[in-house]
């Protein structure tokens, strides 16, 4: 017998109908659970049903994903449907006829595992699942089926290994991809003093002026088809410096910071210890009054498929803040909220990414400032 601890993996499902009942899909998506990383999807349209129905497809989609990876594992099944949730746990009688018979299939294929528990999550810490389902409805309201492309192994796939993505220059794109160039304002009194500042329009210092200078000469010569810039004062005095016309997108702010809007992290952390704690812990905290990093990620999430969606095969320069960036950053790379703690940004700074339309996204470059190194010292 292996003394090997069972591998941990997540399995995140949704499912929807427009209408209830109407064009119905599913979608879920099985991740590592110590790394985050996805390492399957599975998605479908299912013709006219609820959403009840829906979502049971869903749970059984990802338990037969993660049953193809690995079926010794510990599974972790994680849902906003809290019908799904509490009938699976058994806390829930299952009244309903057509529910009975895809909670047994779901049941059948749960026993597979030596556990399965079931979470209850708010719908915003589900986004993954629920975006593969509205594709799978979308395609369901077209009379299609739909689904996504999945790694293809004839081996679980191993524990550290992610699901496939671009290599960037091995794999030939469909079509040019569409570039975002990311760069981060300069730098204001409140990033000097390292304090919260996220709706407070602060203006940039003489040394913020100075290094929007340096960034508009690293990049005098590269040619943007369309430059898009957050509101704040800070955002617009950097994209100035630039020379170019550019276009406003309220949705490219900071994250809101409520209450602790312009404190330091130590005067939070003495008058908020509690609440602090909870939203390092939990991305669908808010701060008193404030954002949560989810609600961030949703509103970050709408404008870049926007902007995709306006300009394929473009390249676009994006003036914004460290929250908005690093969203970008984690959603090139699909990886989790936590992801945003691990990311430094330095004023000023460039990150690459490109889109393509197959759905890989690959991150060429991220935090280059060498072009306004001299103008600060190490830290600010």
């Amino acid at each position: 017998m292996s003394d090997r601890p069972a591998r941990r993996l997540v399995v995140e499902a949704d499912g929807g109908s427009r209408g209830n009942p109407g064009p119905a899909g599913y979608g879920a998506l099985v991740r590592d659970a110590d790394t985050g990383a996805v390492l399957a999807e599975r998605a479908g349209a299912i013709g006219r049903a609820t959403n009840n129905v829906a979502e049971y497809q869903g749970l059984i989609a990802g338990l037969r994903a993660a049953a193809d990876l690995a079926p010794d594992a510990d599974v972790e099944v994680r849902m906003d449907s809290k019908l799904v949730v509490e009938q699976m746990s058994g806390r829930w009688k299952i009244k309903h006829p057509a529910m009975r018979p895809l909670a047994t299939q779901a049941a059948d294929v749960a026993r597979e595992f030596p556990r399965v528990r079931y979470t209850w999550i708010p719908r915003e810490r589900n986004a993954h699942a629920d975006r593969l389902a509205n594709e799978a409805m979308d395609a369901a309201a077209q009379g299609r089926t739909w689904e996504p492309p999945e790694p293809q192994s004839p081996e679980p796939v191993p524990h550290t290994a992610p699901t496939t993505h671009r290599l960037s220059g091995w794999m030939a794109p469909p079509a040019p991809p569409t570039t975002t160039v990311l760069l981060r304002h300069g730098q204001t009194p409140m990033s000097v003093e390292k304090r919260f500042s996220g709706t407070v329009d602060a203006t940039l210092t003489d040394i913020g002026q100075a290094q929007a200078l340096a960034v508009a000469g690293r990049l005098r010569d590269v040619p943007f088809d369309v430059v898009y810039c957050s509101q704040l004062k800070r955002a617009r005095q950097t994209a100035d410096a630039l020379g170019r016309d550019y276009l406003i997108d309220d949705d490219l702010r900071e994250t809101d910071f409520g209450t602790w809007e312009t404190l330091t992290f130590g005067e939070v952390r003495q008058r908020f210890p509690d609440e602090l704690n909870a939203w390092l812990a939990d991305p669908s905290v808010a701060p008193p009054g404030g954002e949560s990093i989810l609600a961030t990620i949703r509103r970050v999430t709408a404008v870049r498929d926007r902007i995709l969606a306006a300009h394929p095969g473009e390249r676009i320069l994006i003036v914004s803040h460290v929250t908005p960036i690093k969203t970008l950053t984690l959603l090139a790379l699909d990886a989790s909220p936590a992801v945003l703690y691990r990311l430094h940004l330095d004023l000023v700074s460039i990150s690459t990414i490109d889109w393509y339309s197959d759905g890989p996204a690959v991150l060429r470059s991220f935090n280059d400032g060498i072009h306004a190194a001299h103008l600060v010292e190490p830290g600010q």
